[in-house]
């Protein structure tokens, strides 16, 4: 298999640096690199990138909409920079291993791809250190450990920022450049309520790659038969929910139990706890506001600033009215509100879809000076 990664982009496209596409030898395809139009000549060029064993730079230029040389006319107006890397399974720090322990370990990270612009025949480092709170895992030897400290310190640096940047980078015969990618935890949904019209919530989470854990007091709906791609499904008293749940800043909470008492009893723990930016509570206004007072007859106030990490009722207006409609109501409000977005149509924007600082590298240059270049992540 080869991992297909959109590295740098000049200009407009469908995706941003940091998407991924894993091709196997056989032509499966998982994740996307473009809306469709690279799909099939990324292909080819993953398996040659698999037949040769070498890592790739391959550029594309959407700018010319008149261009027919990838068989549509993509009408992108940008250049999309992707670096194929071929996967051996028996190299155990190999980039999917790198990008699965980021996905075990729930913490921030920083994971670093090396590549040149100025040479496709040059060499192609690839995705070469990952920086994890816990341990830093290095998988290049190029310049030994004095570049594996500068990487450290660029690491640190997207860490302090908690974005994504690119540098140029000085090594013997080379000049590189560095994509100092910032990972936040991969989100977890969590669904308390075992009910039907929990399923679609389940099934489209599950589509968007989300870590899933469904809670409920009932043993006879709470199982894996009836939520199959969930990642947990707990049978447990809203009281002891906290037990089995570590949350963290990326874990979002969805009250849908139809059980007014647990997710009342649920909701008083989350209230307190700091990190949960996102309670979303299933039915009317007046439901949330009965919870309110139930709470402070129990000596509980809600307030002003723990209401504003409670969305009751749960998800954006869209006119929902099926299970699979509110479950798509709430999923884009989370998402939203993980994102720091008022979910207002993209045409009332003035500003481009995807926040754009110059990402020009200066592989044109000779001068061989460290820059650095925010992007959006």
């Amino acid at each position: 298999m080869a991992l297909a990664t959109v590295v740098h982009v000049e200009g407009s496209s469908y995706r941003r640096p940091g998407a991924r596409m894993l091709v196997t030898d056989d032509g499966q395809l998982t994740g996307a690199i473009s809306g469709g139009c690279l799909e099939g000549d990324a292909l080819r060029k993953a398996l040659l990138a698999i037949s040769q064993q070498k890592n790739k730079l391959v550029t594309y230029d959407t700018t010319d909409d008149n261009d027919t040389t990838l068989g549509v006319q993509l009408g992108c107006n940008g250049i999309v920079h992707i670096l194929f890397e071929p996967i051996d399974p028996e190299q155990p720090n190999h980039p999917v291993n790198l990008l699965r322990q980021v996905i075990k370990k729930r913490q921030n990270a920083v994971l670093v791809t090396l590549f040149t612009l100025n040479s496709r025949t040059g060499n192609q480092p690839g995705t070469c250190y990952l920086y994890l709170e816990s341990d830093q895992t290095s998988v290049t030897n190029l310049a030994g450990d004095s570049f594996s400290e500068i990487l450290l310190k660029e690491t640190d640096h997207a860490k302090h920022i908690q974005d994504s940047f690119f540098k140029s980078f000085d090594t013997p015969g080379q000049k590189l450049t560095g994509f100092i990618e910032y990972l936040k935890t991969p989100p977890s949904l969590v669904i308390a309520g075992a009910g039907n019209d929990t399923i679609p919530l389940m099934e489209m989470a599950h589509m968007l790659g989300w870590n899933i854990i469904v809670v409920d007091g009932r043993a006879g709906h709470a199982t894996k038969q009836r939520f199959p791609k969930a990642n947990q499904v707990l049978v447990v008293k809203a009281e002891d929910v906290l037990t089995y749940v570590q949350p963290d800043a990326q874990t979002f909470f969805v009250l849908m139990t139809h059980n007014y008492n647990y997710d009342l009893a649920l909701l008083k723990q989350l209230i307190n706890i700091e990190d949960c930016i996102y309670i979303g509570t299933l039915g009317p206004k007046k439901k949330l506001e009965r919870m309110f007072g139930d709470l402070s007859l129990q000596g509980i106030e809600v307030s002003d600033k723990q209401k504003t990490k409670i969305f009751g009722p749960t998800g954006l207006d869209i006119g929902a009215e099926t299970s699979e409609e509110i479950a798509l109501a709430v999923l884009a409000e989370i998402k939203a509100v993980m994102s720091n977005k008022k979910g207002t149509p993209l045409r009332d924007k003035s500003e481009p879809i995807h926040s754009r600082s110059e990402q020009l590298v200066d592989y044109a240059k000779e001068n061989t000076e460290d820059f650095t270049c925010a992007i959006s992540n």
